[in-house]
């Protein structure tokens, strides 16, 4: 983890804001710590992650006092732009990209269009005193319209101190021109020191052409990067058909909709809002949000969610969530942030990048010392072209477009998955996790389970039943919900009665509930909590062990103070892809550990039908925290998966938590990765995406580092003493470009790889 990122999650729960702008302007690493640096230096700031592939920058600060207005200010200042005045801005950001586009492909097209024509004539024996001349004002533009940025940002730089790309590229190719422009000037001067007057004009005119071009196609492929959240934003429809109070219905934009609205959606159109249906039955299609390639079967009273298809019937929605309320607003929120975090490896680009261009300056003036020392003045050319090629190939784009492009690739592949990473270090941490440990209950099981057995006692009324069920509609655990059906079909054949009010009830987390009615107290609940009413449940005595199967069910028992009246067995189906899944984390190393808050017959049932290789039965929240510490203590890297909110403090332990996506809010909010969809073999899937997604930053940094390693002594004539030539600065200009681009390529290629 970043040390920004870090201080975000020290400071989060007092920032009043987490806002992504647009940035405009940055071109390199050096831009992202520029502008990281002017953001963290205001004050109300507690973090900042700059992020060079998507021109982002995600804030965390007190409004109360900094306002975005200001932060703006601060970076404008800095030489670079600052974009919140914006309700939209994946929209927004996208518009700055191809404005941005635009203005670098017309000044590529200048650059080339006069660099071409200039570099012929030198090369075709044009160095007499008219043509260099004439060169000298032809090349202009270039450096005028086409290079303007550099030097301009180049400039701003260096007033705060600072240095980047353009510093490269505006020494390099001003020293060319001013170089040159001495021999046009002052040529007697080059010719009474026995040296010809340099004629370098080509260099300087082909550098700017080279380093724009890459910068175009660098562009263009950064584009692509972005295409998850464009896809996710054009699920949702702009245009809704809202129901007006007269019977009448006109269009209307979305961002206008506020909750209770009630929208119309036709046979086959997008639905626009969250909501819930009021009227009419269809079949929707939740794949792009589940998964699950079958429809849903709707009907009145069935929630919808924005960006869904609706199928072959006409329904009518009230609004719940609109625009940036809905569900899809949510992931997009998500999956933006995660693309624009850090993955802890970019700490030590970072730091690379702080000290990067000051070196390459020392080594250029250091090289056209050395040069000048072995051959006097007469190696002035020579040292001149070799401290040139140094400032030019060794930019650092590709180092630190290296690690943001993978992840952005590899969060919006993820996305497309049916997995939502929250951050940059989840993607590059799960795949070291060596131990997995699995709750039971709405994770293993699809968290639907129903009584196949009950005792209940001639002392439990069909009132006290009901009113046990009253009491479970408080409760948000799957088993809960079992009781109240189980119970509203038992006592359908009694004759009606009013269930008495519940005066107070207490949920008891990882035993179960306490209640109480008409001044008598009662309870239902989990071994554990029958025991702390004083009821043995290892006496013979036990109904429960009359139950049939080998303990396969957890166990309910219902009772008024110490009275046992009644005992249920409750059994919950096991996911479908829960073996398969289990088996692939097995075959690639990782230990499968079963943790879960339910009996050890039902919890060892499960373990051994999924081949877990540990199981540890009746957790209470806290000992479910204490595991995984007692785990990490062991040396382990633990990822867990739960979908509750007893397993939320487990969650936040973890080393990386991952979380159902039809889980608890609770749960999900404490996890940094969720799984959307209900096939746990997305669970390896998320395994192979951070293996595929580690590799291939890996590479790119590989590549980025050992550019730089051969370039810069190429570029410094290491190669003179063997070939007696030296490099070109529009070679270096060529395969500084280069080097960008192909690790950006590098990135896209992972939205082909199979995972």
């Amino acid at each position: 983890m970043s040390d920004n990122t870090r201080n975000a999650g020290i400071n989060f729960c007092t920032m009043k804001r987490k806002d992504t702008f647009p940035v405009t302007g940055m071109h390199c690493a050096g831009c992202v710590r520029n502008v990281e640096r002017v953001l963290l230096r205001t004050e109300g700031v507690g973090s900042a992650d700059v992020n060079l592939a998507s021109n982002t920058a995600t804030v965390d600060y007190d409004d109360a006092i900094v306002s975005a207005a200001q932060l703006a200010e601060n970076v404008k200042n800095a030489g670079y732009g600052l974009i919140v005045e914006t309700s939209q801005p994946e929209e927004d950001s996208a518009k700055v990209q191809k404005a941005y586009y635009r203005d670098l492909v017309r000044r590529t097209v200048v650059a080339w269009a006069i660099s071409i024509p200039v570099f012929l004539i030198c090369m075709t024996g044009g160095d007499t005193e008219f043509m260099r001349a004439m060169l000298a004002v032809f090349v202009l533009p270039v450096l005028i319209y086409s290079g303007r940025g550099f030097y301009v940002n180049a400039w701003l730089r260096l007033k705060h101190g600072e240095f980047s790309m353009d510093t490269l590229v505006a020494m390099s190719t001003g020293v060319s021109y001013l170089f040159s422009l001495s021999g046009v000037l002052f040529p007697d001067y080059w010719i009474d020191t026995g040296n010809v007057p340099p004629f370098y004009f080509d260099a300087s005119a082909m550098i700017i052409a080279f380093v724009l071009l890459g910068n175009v196609l660098e562009e263009r492929a950064k584009y692509k990067t972005g295409s998850a959240i464009r896809e996710l934003m054009n699920l949702a429809p702009k245009i809704a058909r809202i129901l007006l109070d007269d019977g009448t219905e006109e269009d209307r934009p979305v961002a206008l909709l506020k909750r209770g609205d009630r929208i119309r959606v036709r046979a086959g159109e997008n639905i626009a809002v969250d909501g819930r249906v009021i009227e009419g039955e269809t079949f929707v299609d939740e794949s792009m949000m589940s998964g699950e390639p079958l429809p849903v079967a709707k009907s009145q009273g069935a929630d919808v969610l924005a960006g869904t298809v609706n199928g072959d019937g006409s329904i009518v929605v009230e609004t719940v969530g609109a625009g940036s309320e809905t569900m899809l607003a949510h992931i997009i929120k998500v999956v933006r942030e995660a693309q624009g975090s850090k993955a802890p490896v970019q700490r030590m680009v970072d730091k690379v990048t702080a000290v990067f261009v000051p070196v390459v300056l020392a080594v250029s003036l250091l090289t056209y010392a050395i040069w000048l020392n072995v051959g006097g003045t007469d190696n002035i050319p020579q040292a001149l072209i070799a401290a040139v090629s140094v400032l030019v190939i060794a930019c650092p784009c590709a180092l630190g477009l290296a690690t943001p492009t993978a992840v952005m690739v590899a969060v919006g592949r993820g996305a497309r998955l049916h997995i939502l990473f929250r951050d940059a270090a989840a993607i590059e941490m799960i795949c070291k996790a060596d131990v997995v440990v699995l709750d039971k209950t709405g994770t293993l099981t699809v968290g639907r389970p129903a009584v196949t057995e009950s005792y209940i006692s001639e002392n439990c009324s069909p009132m006290q039943l009901s009113l046990l069920a009253k009491a479970e509609n408080n409760s948000i655990h799957p088993v809960a919900k079992s009781l109240v059906e189980y119970i509203k079909v038992y006592v359908e054949k009694n004759v009606a009665y009013e269930i008495p009010n519940i005066e107070s009830f207490s949920n008891i987390s990882g035993e179960g509930i306490e209640f109480v009615s008409g001044g008598e107290k009662f309870w239902a609940g989990n071994d554990l909590l029958a025991i702390n009413n004083g009821f043995d449940v290892k006496s013979s005595d036990n109904p429960a062990k009359a139950f049939s199967g080998d303990n396969p069910a957890a166990v309910v028992y219902f009772g008024h103070s110490d009275e046992l009246l009644a005992v249920f067995a409750v059994k919950d189906k096991l996911r479908d892809t829960a073996r398969e899944a289990v088996k692939e984390l097995q075959s690639n190393g990782k230990r499968i550990i079963l943790l879960s808050g339910d009996n050890a017959g039902a919890s060892n049932a499960v373990g051994k039908e999924i081949g877990a290789d540990e199981v540890i039965a009746t957790a209470l929240p806290d000992d479910k925290e204490r595991c995984i510490r007692r785990l990490q203590s062991e040396g382990n890297v633990v990822a867990m998966l739960g979908d509750g909110t007893n397993d939320s403090e487990a969650l936040a332990r973890a080393d990386v938590s991952i979380a159902m996506g039809k889980g608890t809010d609770v749960a999900i909010n404490s996890a940094q990765v969720v799984l959307m969809n209900e096939d746990l073999t997305t669970l390896n899937r998320a395994f192979r995406l951070s293996h595929e997604a580690v590799k291939l930053i890996r590479r790119n940094l590989f590549w980025a580092f050992i550019y730089n390693v051969i370039g810069i002594p190429i570029a410094a004539g290491a190669l003179y003493p063997l070939t007696g030539t030296m490099l070109n600065p529009m070679i270096a200009a060529a395969a500084m470009a280069f080097s960008s681009v192909s690790v950006v390529l590098s990135s896209l290629s992972l939205y082909t790889r199979k995972i």
